[in-house]
């Protein structure tokens, strides 16, 4: 996996993109999980960031 650029914001910050790299990387570190939780969360309730946070935050282990 290449290194997120430093600085790097997602076009649409209001939804997560999964098709890209970086913009996973960006997420999993400002949401603080892991891919495969990112990838079910947007699975469970969509792409927007809002829903995807309350989501991880409701199914912390």
């Amino acid at each position: 996996m290449e290194e997120n650029p430093s600085g790097y914001k997602p076009l649409d910050p209001g939804r997560v993109d999964l098709l890209d790299q970086f913009e996973r990387q960006y997420w999993c570190e400002t949401l603080q999980c892991t891919e495969d939780q990112l990838q079910k969360a947007v699975d469970e309730v969509g792409a927007h960031v809002t829903a995807v946070r309350d989501y991880l935050a409701s199914h912390k282990p």
